[in-house]
């Protein structure tokens, strides 16, 4: 019964946030017949990285736009319309969200091959990264997405790094061998980690502070902004220079409103999409290490290099080639591996 009780109330959460956006949606109609309205959404404040690539996205529209046709951007923040998977719902259904950033977890159910954005080491290093998003890797996903949700990825952002961390370093990879660390829920994460020697448990990411200090777990890995603002460094004061990750955030539009627009404000959609997204990168890429120094320099962590990356990156490996080969992503996996900065 409790359980019964928890998923109608999630149900009903959610059905009450999809008719509020849809009346938001609804109500932006009747300001003016011949104006079009443009909703943005991102679940954080003005001043983060997502947030500020929309409103750059937009002043970029904005110069790059040469119909006749008034536009209007309304920018949804700090959760107004809900998170990020209710985004996706709603650009899928053609309504309220017209453009938003998202992680590549919330739009597998229709693409499963867009997870392999979110394999760990899928880049080796930031150069790599950049190069991989320039050659537009992703493109099979892109147009798997269009055809199945209706969704288009119009750019990608992202290159925040993820480290482990812990309550005790991990410099060597005999020093992550037995290491016990939460994982995302997601399978690749358990049985990639697990192929390096640790101890992955899959654990929400609200219970990561609790489960570290009763000692549940040692660590986890996750972002430099990320264990600065959840105060991680309290009860795991170790950080591993590991690259676990050099995260993917597309920016998606709702394919269905998109048609519906001039082909002037299309082309300036497209146009602006890759630019208000390599703004957004460059934010993200510029406050790692700055971040990691500022925490070092306050004495709230202790910055660990990492010796056997080379090593890492070859045990992970097979364990790539697996997933990509179930997801249907291997083609993508190898146009990536073949990129030599």
């Amino acid at each position: 019964m409790h359980k019964k009780a928890l998923l109608k109330t999630a149900y009903s959460l959610g059905l009450a946030i999809l008719i509020s956006g849809l009346g938001i949606w609804l109500a932006s109609f009747s300001k003016a017949s011949d104006k079009i309205i443009l909703h943005g959404a991102s679940q954080f404040d003005h001043n983060h990285s997502y947030t500020r690539a929309l409103v750059k996205f937009e002043e970029l529209v904005e110069k790059y736009y040469t119909g006749s046709r008034e536009i209007e951007f309304v920018l949804h923040a700090n959760g107004e319309l809900g998170v990020e998977k209710d985004f996706f719902t709603y650009m899928n259904i053609g309504a309220v969200v017209d453009y938003a950033i998202l992680a590549p977890s919330h739009v597998s159910t229709f693409s499963p091959m867009a997870t392999i954005m979110d394999i760990p080491f899928l880049f080796r290093d930031a150069d790599h990264y950049l190069a991989a998003i320039e050659a537009d890797v992703f493109k099979e996903v892109k147009d798997d997405l269009l055809r199945r949700a209706d969704v288009l990825i119009a750019a990608y952002g992202g290159g925040e790094q993820r480290h482990i961390f812990g309550r005790r370093p991990i410099r060597n990879m005999q020093e992550l061998q037995g290491f016990s660390m939460r994982v995302m829920g997601s399978p690749i994460q358990s049985r990639m980690f697990a192929a390096l020697g640790a101890s992955p448990t899959v654990i929400s990411s609200d219970e990561i502070y609790n489960a570290i200090q009763t000692g549940v777990i040692e660590g986890a890995e996750n972002s430099a902004a990320v264990i600065d603002l959840l105060k991680w460094y309290e009860v795991a004061s170790d950080i591993s220079f590991t690259s676990v990750s050099y995260i993917v955030r597309p920016l998606f539009f709702n394919a269905k409103r998109l048609r519906t627009f001039p082909k002037e404000l299309q082309d300036a959609m497209i146009k602006a999409a890759p630019e208000a997204m390599a703004f957004e990168r460059s934010i993200e890429m510029g406050q790692d290490n700055p971040m990691l120094e500022k925490l070092e320099q306050t004495g709230r962590i202790n910055v660990h290099q990492f010796e056997d990356r080379g090593q890492m990156l070859r045990l992970a490996e097979p364990v790539k080639k697996a997933f990509a080969e179930e997801i249907g992503a291997s083609q993508i996996l190898e146009a990536i591996n073949a990129i030599q900065p």
